[in-house]
């Protein structure tokens, strides 16, 4: 445990919470604790990435923007699982649906991220790393949508490493099944994974990507995903009965 590292520096002794939900906006951070968190306080604010703890039905959540892409998420749940006691990273984000079973504002939990993304070889594994979430975040997740009335979608998401992508469309991806593209799951499960730490990744879908093309603007995205914050919010009371872990060296 420490109080600092290059990209976190704890300004109180409050700290993060065992479950800290991540978008990768940092408005859309700033607005889950106004809305939703009693008593939030700023606990970090390096690279003007803000970082709040403050409590959710009488437990102690966080929220901290990841960036975009997956070396920005990889570097953050890296330094939160290993250095300040997080266990569990909810990524609460927007994709855009490559599947036509998925509409725009439908809520998709990523049970495995597939990637176009060299992150994993950094394991030198002589194959291919399957990048999946947790399954007792995934099945506390269903359960408690089940209970709130939300009709989720889980399965395969598609982790991109380009937005303006001259190579795979991503509708090939949805061909095989993938829902939604984003593009930070699979490297928080890989450090998830390679941590025996806890991740799930939540979105809600922004945009459709198959005919007739659909697409929220900048301010719906980080303000009216309500029902995607309540569900993860849901969660992290849920996650607190969830055994404690210790990160992997």
């Amino acid at each position: 445990m420490t109080n600092k590292t290059p990209h976190i520096d704890l300004k109180n002794d409050l700290g993060f919470g065992k479950t800290i939900l991540m978008p990768g906006d940092p408005l859309r951070a700033k607005y889950i604790a106004d809305n939703f968190l009693t008593d939030a306080v700023l606990v970090n604010g390096v690279r003007g990435v803000n970082g709040y703890t403050g409590y959710y039905k009488g437990v102690k959540v966080s929220v901290m923007a990841s960036g975009m892409g997956m070396p920005s998420i990889g570097i953050y749940s890296y330094e939160l699982y290993k250095y300040f006691g997080v266990q569990n990273i909810i990524r609460v984000g927007s994709a855009g649906a490559i599947n036509e079973k998925v509409k725009v504002r439908d809520i998709v939990v990523g049970m495995g991220a597939c990637t176009n993304s060299n992150f994993p070889n950094q394991y030198g594994m002589n194959g291919t790393v399957a990048p999946i979430c947790d399954f007792s975040m995934l099945d506390t997740a269903n359960k408690v949508a089940t209970k709130n009335g939300l009709n989720v979608h889980i399965g395969n998401l598609y982790s991109s490493d380009t937005f303006y992508d001259d190579s795979t469309p991503s509708s090939a991806w949805g061909k095989v099944g993938c829902l939604a593209v984003e593009m930070e799951a699979a490297a928080l499960y890989c450090t998830a994974m390679r941590l025996g730490m806890r991740a799930l990744a939540i979105c809600t879908i922004s945009d459709i990507l198959y005919p007739p093309f659909t697409a929220l603007d900048a301010n719906e995205r980080q303000v009216s995903f309500t029902q995607m914050m309540e569900l993860a919010l849901d969660c992290a009371v849920e996650y607190e009965n969830l055994p404690h872990l210790e990160p992997k060296e």
